[in-house]
């Protein structure tokens, strides 16, 4: 990407925050970058396990354009949104806009964009369903989950809603309609969410309680319910898990692959249950950054023809 100037995008406050980072580093901070690969992987696989036939690799890679003009404009907008919190945060202070790097109606423009266009390029190029889920996607993301944040420790079932989602639109966008399958897909990543979530709240409650946050490990000091929900949606992620194989969508490849990873992953959570430390909260996170690309991975290698 060429160098663009202060002056076109408005940013940033200072020089030293030019020199800090390059504009591709912002800008990949500004879409969070890693998020936003995992969605489209996610949305990948829903594309690919969906589709039936030879495959259309043009409808593939406009679904995956479009989804990712989507993502990043919520990445961009949700950090608009919370600029202030971020602020309060170490981890998160050095993100573009509390660090100053670029300024709100910079990041509004180019979020706002992002996700009109995706959007209309969902409808246009992949089909009406998909582009549907998408704007569900971007809208319960920024205007329900982002602001019960700081209203309720629900916010993390609420937010695995929109985070779940892409695997769906993906499975549309191959299918053209809602089905089992393709909600069995969205179950995996929701119920994958909380614990993965819950490990990093862990982690950071005390960053999260100084920044207006209420996850649930910041209103359960003792740790007695954050474990217990880490547990129980594990578990239950092991149960929906197997639905792939049941709905014929995988083999028995994927089964096994399924069982192994989904004890793995349960017996993690119950470790951190049972010792709510950081190592064991980080144990649990790296258990989580594991486990969904290996069962996709499994899911994709295995599928029934």
């Amino acid at each position: 990407m060429k160098e663009i100037s202060a002056e076109i995008l408005g940013a940033p406050v200072s020089r030293v925050g030019v020199g800090e980072k390059s504009w591709v580093t912002v800008f990949a901070d500004l879409v969070k970058a890693r998020l936003t690969t995992l969605v489209l992987l996610t949305t990948l696989v829903g594309f690919y396990v969906g589709w039936r036939g030879p495959m259309d690799y043009a409808l593939m890679l406009n679904t995956l354009a479009a989804t990712a003009l989507v993502a990043a404009g919520a990445a961009a907008l949700n950090q608009l949104l919370e600029r202030e919190h971020d602020a309060k945060m170490r981890r998160t202070q050095n993100r573009p806009l509390p660090a100053g790097r670029l300024q709100p109606n910079t990041v509004m423009l180019f979020g706002g964009v992002c996700a009109v266009t995706g959007l209309v390029y969902l409808a246009l190029a992949v089909n009406l369903l998909t582009c549907v889920i998408g704007a569900v996607t971007l809208i319960s993301y920024l205007f329900i989950y982002t602001p019960l944040k700081r209203v309720t420790w629900l916010n993390t079932a609420v937010g695995a809603v929109p985070g779940a989602l892409p695997p769906l639109m993906g499975w549309t966008a191959a299918r053209g309609e809602l089905s089992g399958e393709g909600w069995a897909l969205f179950a995996i990543v929701a119920f994958w969410q909380i614990p993965h979530f819950l490990a990093i709240a862990w982690m950071y409650r005390d960053e999260y309680a100084r920044a207006g946050f209420k996850m649930l490990p910041v209103i359960d000091p003792d740790g007695l319910r954050t474990g217990q929900q880490a547990v129980s949606h594990t578990l239950a992620l092991l149960m929906v898990a197997l639905c792939p194989f049941t709905f014929k969508m995988a083999g028995p490849v994927y089964l096994a692959g399924a069982l192994v990873l989904g004890v793995g992953f349960l017996w993690c959570a119950i470790q951190f249950s049972r010792q709510l430390t950081l190592a064991r909260a980080r144990q649990l996170f790296l258990a989580s950054i594991l486990y969904l690309p290996l069962l996709l991975a499994v899911m994709v290698l295995d599928k029934v023809k």
